[in-house]
């Protein structure tokens, strides 16, 4: 399988405001009433605001293609700290999702090891996420990457009030 990643351009707004929204559904829906999910993606997750993230300065996004066809993609951002890493330079992989079809073949790997290199090359000493408290498969995948929880903080999907878990890596 001959899998590639590339740095998204402006140009790539739409491609990555549409699987931004397919992967979160695909994702949370099954654990989310769809009053919820709807609310969410209709007001919080719309596809204009998702539009909007591709090329501000904070952010930055790699797409991994398999062969021809987008298979997940990572959002780094670079504005976002936590209270508890206030003074220390640190990177968030704000999202990594892999579409349903493309997961356990190794794509989320290459996108992980590519967003650690990227906060090295940026002098970060720290890669740091959140993610969801019932969300046991990402919860693993990180904790293998060597990811520890060091803190929590609220979102809110839709009406629901979720508690996610701040993960963090030092950087060597």
């Amino acid at each position: 399988m001959n899998v590639t990643l590339r740095t998204a351009t402006k140009e790539d707004a739409e491609l990555i405001a549409d699987i931004s929204r397919q992967t979160f559904y695909d994702t949370f829906a099954a654990d989310n009433s769809e009053e919820d999910m709807q609310k969410f993606l209709s007001e919080q997750f719309t596809r204009g605001r998702l539009m909007l993230e591709v090329g501000a300065a904070e952010n930055s996004f790699l797409l991994a293609y398999c062969e021809d066809k987008l298979a997940g993609y990572a959002k780094l951002r670079d504005a976002r700290v936590p209270v508890a890493l206030k003074n220390v330079p640190s990177l968030e992989i704000a999202r990594l999702y892999v579409l349903q079809e493309f997961l356990g073949k190794g794509i989320g790997a290459l996108l992980m090891r590519a967003c650690l290199e990227t906060a090295r090359e940026k002098q970060k000493t720290v890669a740091w996420l959140g993610v969801w408290e019932k969300n046991k498969r990402a919860i693993h995948f990180y904790s293998r990457w060597g990811f520890q929880k060091f803190g929590e903080w609220d979102f809110l999907l839709g009406n629901d009030l979720q508690r996610d878990w701040l993960m963090k890596k030092e950087l060597a």
